[in-house]
């Protein structure tokens, strides 16, 4: 079996659950929904936060492996293991953020990526008391050790991220099903007031939900499916949220604006993919942005 096999099997076994449910409770009574929790999540930035700042602590300790192997440059090892060791809490923290408003498999696997993490700190923590004590050679051992950890545990993220599409926006996922061609959404007058209506397009073989929201004359019509989880946003809301009008989902209370699908309020950090409107002769008309054809 591979690697790949190994993890999603790993995925699946239900008894992690009673080690990790408290966990993720403990980190959402620490990082309460706020202005913190939503910067971890990466909303202000249009993408996840964590993968951008685990570039730091991967980079600084491999490249201290490096400098390790050459023994005039050992110093700048040092230096770059601190380094590391510094910048993996903000990443952590960005991490444990995301990781629990996951789907239960990716929680499953982060869990294990939480655990190599913290095993691969400690290792690196242990090098650079060793390194301060002039224990220079259990100092890179130490250090060579945490790297390999480190390295596995890399692999569970990408698994997580790709495989089991933690960080991706599900919405773009769902409007490559779309057919780019004008979709007739039906008459105005049959869309309700200030609230969203499920209104499907032509997919590729069965029909795609959209969130088509009304507001007076104007209508805001968006992909379905949230691009946190998928969630139904035809079955959200619309509320304002820090000074903007924004179409809530349902199932974790991301929000996005009307007007440009822009994440106000996390767990989401993508946009939400929308659809450029037109009206002809009273009905709706809408297709997908030129990015998609």
């Amino acid at each position: 079996m591979s690697l790949m096999g190994i993890l999603d099997r790993l995925a699946d076994v239900s008894s992690f659950d009673k080690a990790i449910e408290p966990a993720r409770k403990a980190v959402q009574a620490v990082l309460k929904p706020g202005a913190v929790k939503d910067a971890l999540h990466g909303t202000w930035l249009g993408h996840p936060l964590h993968p951008v700042l685990v570039q730091v602590p991967v980079g600084s300790w491999a490249s201290a492996g490096l400098l390790d192997a050459i023994p005039p440059l050992r110093p700048a090892a040092t230096v770059l293991i601190g380094t590391g060791v510094a910048v993996s809490v903000p990443a952590a923290m960005a991490g444990a953020a995301d990781w629990s408003e996951q789907e239960i498999g990716v929680r499953r696997l982060g869990a294990l990526h939480a655990v190599s993490n913290v095993a691969a700190l400690g290792l690196y923590v242990g090098s650079l008391v060793a390194r301060a004590k002039g224990r220079g050679t259990l100092g890179r051992v130490l250090s060579y050790a945490g790297l390999g950890i480190a390295t596995g545990s890399a692999a569970i993220g990408g698994h997580m991220s790709y495989a089991q599409s933690s960080g991706a926006s599900h919405a773009a996922t769902a409007a490559r099903s779309l057919t780019t061609d004008w979709i007739d959404l039906g008459p105005l007058d049959d869309l309700p007031e200030g609230r969203p209506a499920l209104r499907t397009g032509k997919g590729s073989g069965v029909a795609a939900p959209l969130a088509a929201v009304r507001r007076g004359a104007r209508v805001d019509v968006f992909v379905g499916a949230c691009s946190h989880l998928a969630g139904p946003l035809y079955e959200g809301s619309v509320e304002e949220v820090r000074g903007h009008s924004c179409l809530v989902c349902p199932w974790h209370d991301s929000a996005f604006d009307l007007e440009n699908g822009e994440p106000r309020r996390g767990p989401a950090a993508n946009p939400q993919e929308k659809l450029e409107v037109r009206m002809e002769a009273g009905r709706v008309m809408a297709r997908l942005p030129g990015r998609h054809q």
